[in-house]
């Protein structure tokens, strides 16, 4: 057995079933290991960035680790991007990373660089193999410390001549920590804060948005009139029908700040305190009311169930919650489509228990208001805000949950971040369908090139933020990678399109022209 072959038995001891490649020369030893154990089912993915977003949607529906299989600095660089969104939305995730052979780093050769410090960026714990047996131990340790906190990156650099020299064995799995519990003088001050009779805002992100946590809340805020108000981009809200709804806080400073004004209180669960994405000029970076007292119950990473458990214990809240009733979303009528139509017609025909997967940008919005009352479904947002996710972060999920229906939502200008994810989609049957709006811009940019001040636009400058000249072909380039594709300008067209993708099993997309 070598060091390649003792990392996989010990990664699929503890648990990993799925592995998102790109690899290159330097990881072939781990390529056959993991074809020879037939008990990892292996990704091929055309671009680093679909690998980590892959994983990255997998994690966030399985709670558990995928792997990535990458090929040296430069492989790992190209899916920064991902790593970036799955980082911030505390993603289970192990990153295995081929480098040079331990006696080829001194030549420098054209392939070198600083991995250990890229491999750092991205993650909460990294370990460079310093031996064949040190490769399997720091696999197993990989695994457990993917599962801290309720999820993070851990990232294994594997160099060459430990994946192909002999190793004693697969190592030991080592269980994950148990989250951090939340001390009871806290559960208590937070539960007076409730009771104080002043506005307050219950501010939440990771587990806190689950459907039993946001039961709890839901009978906590019936108890003390407290608001639940949710991050612009959660990694995983479970709504519609029959669950408690939550406000998502508005994208634009400005709205979010009108949002939180007159709140006393600001109570953060599983989320930071809510800042402005960007600066602008004039406008606050820091959206809570100044005069305002923010408090946190639990961070993402502590036992926020617990937590919350006992809070409602601590406040009283004995009662039922008030849940969100389904409604039947009206047929619109015919005509051109834009953003909100679609949005309609997703409300009136998603299937129960979908995944949403949000990259839509500017016709995101839309699509999330609508569905509010929707049957039930989780919605998976862009948490980093890097853009190019949807596509990877639909089939990882579609691989997480084979039984479920997944829903991409993915603006033009995202997808081209990561079109190749199509082909992976493709070859994986994955049951997706992914609406693809096409309005032919950078849409959200047309917004902020107003919001920031930049000057009156030239032709010059809008020609930066344009998708045409030429016009992109989503349908082609779909049915080129091997996606089924249509294109749709009507709402007529646009509900039969989507009526029959969602009926039929396998990825379809559908170009939406608004």
């Amino acid at each position: 057995m070598n060091g390649a072959e003792a990392l996989l038995e010990t990664l699929v001891a503890s648990g990993v079933e799925v592995c998102f490649a790109n690899p290159g020369t330097s990881e072939m030893q781990l390529v056959s290991a993991i074809g020879n154990t037939g008990r990892m089912r292996p990704v091929l993915c055309l671009f680093e960035g679909v690998a980590s977003g892959a994983a990255d949607g997998y994690g966030r529906m399985a709670d558990k680790p995928a792997l990535t299989l990458l090929h040296v600095g430069s492989g790992f660089a190209n899916s920064l991007a991902n790593q970036h969104n799955a980082r911030r939305a505390g993603s289970p995730l192990v990153n295995i990373v081929g480098d040079h052979a331990s006696y080829h780093l001194q030549y420098d050769a054209p392939l070198t660089s600083d991995l250990p410090a890229l491999a750092a960026w991205a993650s909460a714990w990294t370990k460079v193999a310093e031996s064949p047996d040190d490769l399997a131990a720091a696999g197993a340790a990989a695994v457990a410390e993917a599962q801290a906190e309720n999820g993070r990156i851990a990232t294994v650099v594997v160099p060459a001549d430990h994946a192909w020299n002999a190793a004693s064995g697969a190592a030991a799995v080592q269980p994950p920590p148990v989250p951090p519990a939340v001390a009871d003088t806290l559960i208590a001050q937070t539960a007076s804060r409730l009771q104080s009779g002043r506005p307050t805002v219950l501010f939440l992100g990771g587990r806190a948005l689950r459907e039993e946590n946001l039961y709890r809340l839901g009978q906590i805020a019936a108890a003390t009139g407290a608001r639940l108000v949710c991050q612009v981009f959660p990694a995983r809200l479970q709504r519609g029908a029959g669950r408690v709804a939550v406000e998502r806080l508005p994208y634009f400073a400005e709205q979010a700040t009108e949002a939180l004004a007159g709140t006393e209180h600001l109570i953060l669960v599983g989320a930071p305190a809510p800042v402005s994405f960007f600066a602008y000029p004039d406008k606050a970076s820091w959206l809570a009311p100044a005069d305002c007292e923010v408090s946190t119950l639990a961070t993402a990473g502590d036992d926020i169930d617990s937590a919350l458990e006992a809070l409602v214990a601590a406040v009283g809240a004995s009662g039922e919650p008030s849940l969100v009733t389904a409604a039947e979303a009206p047929a619109p009528e015919d005509g051109p489509l834009d953003g909100l139509l679609v949005g309609q017609l997703l409300a009136q025909h998603m299937p129960e228990d979908a995944i949403v997967v949000d990259d839509g940008a500017t016709n995101g919005l839309g699509a999330y208001l609508l569905t509010e009352r929707a049957s039930r479904h989780d919605w998976l947002a862009l948490t980093g805000g890097a853009i190019g996710q949807g596509i990877p972060a639909a089939l990882g999920a579609a691989i997480a949950c084979p039984d479920r229906k997944v829903i991409n939502l993915e603006a033009d200008g995202s997808a081209m971040y990561t079109i190749q994810g199509l082909w992976s989609l493709a070859r994986e049957k994955a049951d997706t369908v992914t609406i693809l709006f096409n309005n032919r811009s950078y849409a959200i940019l047309n917004i902020e090139l107003e919001r920031v001040g930049a000057g009156e636009p030239n032709a010059s400058t809008l020609s930066m933020l344009d998708l045409s000249n030429p016009d992109l072909d989503f349908t082609s380039l779909a049915r080129g990678m091997g996606v089924n594709a249509s294109r749709a300008a009507t709402v007529a067209e646009f509900a039969t399109q989507l009526t029959q993708a969602l009926a039929t099993p396998g990825p379809h997309l559908i170009e939406a022209m608004v």
